[in-house]
């Protein structure tokens, strides 16, 4: 993770984004440290790189690697605002003992667009992460990809329309909620095939950054908004857990844009 403390919003990348609008780094600080608490208080580990000035997006480190059983694939952002992030990124991993790590050739904004279940890597293409960019992956990870194109320029990233809620393991398959409408008819069809039993998400739930939510397979950090989801996964036994993301929100980011998840 990455503290905000230089965040803003100066620009405009993605439709939430709007610079004309004031954004308080300090609330948007305060809101990260109990997104941060919030993990540690469920029992896992937080690793934070430090915010660099002139980078105010850089508090979504989810956006800037993709780890798989030890190994890195970084980031290639679209946005030129951005671009200067995976490089900082990728001197952490170094730095932290990683040594398998490749920064991609093709344009790729990593778990915004890549969601591992344990079994295949979902991977989003229509807005950022370029389709060319999914083979790329499957050679650097060496797991199976499944490409699935967004169509509602709201849900620009996979990680606003879909979340892994528990990977898969040898007794169980994957299970996953989406939002059905920010995706093309054929990955539609394609999500409903995997996963006849996922959680699915209606509008207000999208809205409110809900499908950007964080799960370690019983515990749910989701936005405070998102209370009809919250129902659902509560229905099917998980535990939702709320946090307040407003002001991060105004970037286009919520908990999972906050969370870059390392699987050693």
């Amino acid at each position: 993770m990455c503290e905000p403390r230089h965040f803003a919003v100066e620009y405009a990348i993605n439709p939430w984004m709007d610079p004309t609008k004031p954004a308080s780094a300090e609330r948007a600080v305060e809101q990260w440290k109990k997104l941060r608490d919030t993990y540690r208080s469920l029992g896992h580990t937080v690793e934070e790189i430090a915010p660099v000035p002139g980078l105010p997006d850089m508090v979504f480190a989810a956006n800037s690697g993709t780890v798989v059983d030890g190994r890195v694939l970084g980031s290639r952002f679209r946005a030129p605002q951005r671009a200067a992030e995976a490089d900082h990124f990728r001197r952490w991993f170094v730095e932290h003992g990683y040594r398998d790590i490749v920064m991609p050739a093709q344009i790729n904004e990593a778990e915004g667009d890549f969601a591992w279940t344990g079994q295949v890597l979902l991977a989003g293409t229509g807005f950022r992460t370029d389709p060319a960019a999914h083979a790329e992956a499957q050679e650097v990870l060496g797991v199976p990809v499944v490409s699935l194109r967004l169509t509602d320029p709201r849900y620009y990233h996979l990680d606003t329309a879909l979340f892994v809620l528990a990977e898969a393991t040898e007794s169980r398959p994957a299970h996953i909620a989406y939002y059905p409408e920010a995706f093309s008819a054929g990955s539609r069809r394609v999500l409903a095939r995997l996963f006849p039993d996922a959680v699915l998400a209606d509008t207000a739930d999208a809205e409110s950054f809900g499908l950007n939510a964080v799960s370690d397979g019983r515990n749910v950090v989701l936005p405070v908004e998102a209370t009809g989801l919250a129902d659902r996964l509560a229905a099917h036994g998980y535990e939702p857990v709320f946090v307040d993301i407003s002001e991060l929100r105004k970037a286009g980011g919520g908990p999972k844009c906050c969370t870059l998840e390392i699987r050693k």
